[in-house]
């Protein structure tokens, strides 16, 4: 099992600007469930040899036990750390579920408060029959990725591009007859701000438009390669997808970054191990026909 600090935080992070401050639009879709922000925190205690980061780090103590209670998950993973996102109405099957490996605590006013599960013992739903998950394609195009991080300070002297990038640089039409298939390369930029932290990935071609000295990396300058989950919309709902991908990863001491989204879950690997995972995946998917 992976070692961590054993303390999971359950938190909104502050946002500049809140939904209900947005106007209406018919273009913006808004899903029913509200979410809470669970962050998994190591105080360094790893077993000698375990080197995973990101997803597969906690993939055999959260992340499998959360879709074996059908508890539906979103994963963002950043520089800094990872976030699980889950459904507000799913914290009593949460906190049951993970209460035996960890300490668990709830933020008010900004300290960290000790959960028990008699406080949330109302409303707890006892685990469905078990299912088989369901596997979903997996796909990854040849693009190279940078995961970087920017100081707040110097943030201003690449608002001007992040914005072009982010909103008018990459506006291809959207052709669903090749969309799905040409995956040569893929137009993926995500920019995240979490508590005066920021995350940026990247593809390589786009890192060379932003000042070298501005955007901070690893000591090693490591590349990124993708795997993208589904076929078609994956939703909301479904349970295990993310296990999908961090179960293997985690076996084979593989580090991931992981952002889901609504159409497609995307896991980012170190370049040279993308055709280990390939592999990996494709033995998976096959032992399951």
């Amino acid at each position: 099992c992976v070692q961590l600090w054993r303390a999971l935080w359950s938190h909104l992070p502050q946002c500049p600007l809140s939904l209900a401050e947005l106007p209406p639009s018919e273009f913006m879709q808004v899903a029913d469930s509200t979410w809470l922000v669970l962050n998994v925190v190591s105080n360094g205690r790893e077993p000698p040899g375990c080197q995973a980061t990101g997803v597969t780090k906690i993939a055999r103590s959260v992340i499998a036990p959360l879709a074996e209670h059908h508890v539906s998950v979103l994963m963002l993973s950043t520089y800094q750390t990872d976030f699980i996102l889950v459904r507000e109405r799913d914290l009593p099957v949460v906190i049951h579920t993970l209460a035996g490996e960890f300490d668990i605590y709830r933020e008010e006013s900004g300290e960290c408060v000790p959960v028990t599960c008699d406080d949330v013992s109302n409303g707890f739903l006892k685990s469905k029959p078990p299912t088989s998950p369901t596997l979903h394609p997996v796909q990854s195009p040849q693009t190279r990725f940078c995961v970087l991080t920017v100081a707040p300070d110097t943030l201003p002297a690449i608002a001007t591009m992040l914005i072009d990038v982010l909103f008018y640089s990459h506006s291809p039409p959207w052709d669903a007859a090749t969309s799905s298939q040409d995956l040569d390369s893929i137009t993926f930029f995500s920019f995240s701000l979490i508590e005066g932290y920021i995350s940026i990935v990247m593809d390589a071609e786009t890192q060379k438009r932003f000042p070298s000295d501005l955007l901070l990396t690893s000591s090693t300058g490591e590349l990124w390669r993708m795997v993208r989950i589904g076929g078609q919309p994956l939703g909301f709902d479904e349970c295990g997808i993310v296990a999908q991908i961090a179960e293997p990863l985690a076996a084979a001491d593989i580090s991931a970054y992981y952002i889901s989204t609504f159409n497609f879950d995307h896991a980012l690997v170190p370049e040279e191990g993308i055709a280990e995972v390939i592999q990996l995946l494709q033995q998976r998917q096959e032992n399951s026909r």
